[in-house]
């Protein structure tokens, strides 16, 4: 039996679902998928229900849960009682002391949050970073009160209700648009003009929702030279894009999608287009306290601008 998959068991089991599961653990699906299993042939007992969509604890698991909390708990302690305390001055990032910050963040910021992790599993191992799936619209007020130690923001800054924050931009987020794979404009080589999507509906989500997002596309339409058509609202994106995918009216309809986001997020019947018009992008950065930031911030900061710079544009037809 290894730390690793008890880890593994323990925040699936928290989590109750396999994807904040894996933004937590900084982990592919698979890879919490195999660590369970071999958990379960080990311990030669089912520990989640197999025939349920969703992780769902067996009378074994449910027994299993405490003591494997108590497991990752002792190794939490044997690593302190051993932890080396070189002098301040020379304290390397490596040893920085152990600590958890709570990272407001989205499924659609889960490619850029594997490699932020896998710059802190180098440079800061004892460093703890906890994804929390939060809208986006809560989480600079979060960051504000406390509630989040820091948190991905996309557009703009916070209005002055929170000038208590500290907006550090970290990469630009370019978007591309999702049109049915059908479509003509799926055939055509190279980046996609706005104008050609003059006339097509609309599928955006309500400003209200996301106001950097909308209001980013509905003003470059216009500097384009047309206003966007309405399409139909749906209650999320995996939603709009089921429809875009299914669509078969002439016009097509076609929504707008974060680069990164779509290379994590293959459709059927989807095709991710580049946009050849400048300005459609948003820039994310991390929004911190101002006073009193909880330490290992700047370590995160650190490992952002580090993944930050492996970022490349998609073309996915």
């Amino acid at each position: 039996m290894e730390l690793q998959q008890v880890r593994c068991f323990v925040v699936v089991a928290e989590e109750g679902r396999l994807g904040p599961a894996t933004l937590r653990l900084g982990l592919v699906r698979s890879a919490v998928q195999q660590r369970i299993r071999r958990l379960e042939h080990e311990l030669r007992t089912e520990l989640f229900d197999p025939g349920t969509p969703q992780p769902r604890l067996t009378a074994a698991g449910e027994r299993f849960l405490p003591e494997a909390r108590a497991l990752l708990a002792a190794e939490e302690r044997a690593r302190a009682v051993v932890a080396p305390r070189p002098a301040a001055a020379s304290l390397p990032v490596a040893a920085v002391p152990a600590g958890t910050l709570r990272l407001g963040t989205s499924r659609g910021l889960a490619g850029r949050l594997d490699g932020v992790l896998a710059v802190l599993a180098r440079t800061a191992p004892r460093l703890t970073v906890e994804p929390v799936l939060v809208p986006a619209p809560k989480r600079p007020t979060l960051v504000a009160s406390g509630a989040l130690d820091a948190a991905f923001v996309r557009g703009p800054a916070p209005g002055p209700a929170l000038g208590g924050l500290r907006l550090v931009p970290l990469w630009q987020d370019p978007l591309v648009a999702a049109v049915p794979a059908r479509h003509p404009l799926a055939a055509q080589p190279g980046a996609l003009s706005l104008g050609e999507l003059a006339g097509v509906p609309l599928a955006l989500t309500d400003r209200r929702h996301n106001p950097p997002l909308v209001d980013l596309v509905v003003t470059v339409c216009h500097g384009a030279g047309f206003t966007p058509a309405p399409g139909p609202r749906y209650d999320s994106l995996d939603a709009t894009l089921a429809a875009i995918g299914a669509c078969t009216t002439l016009a097509g309809m076609w929504t707008v999608v974060y680069d990164a986001h779509a290379r994590r997020l293959p459709a059927p019947g989807v095709a991710y287009l580049p946009f050849r018009n400048p300005g459609m992008e948003l820039t994310t950065s991390l929004a911190v306290r101002r006073a009193g930031p909880p330490d290992g911030v700047d370590l995160l900061l650190r490992a952002c601008a580090a993944a930050g710079e492996s970022g490349a544009p998609v073309i996915c037809r």
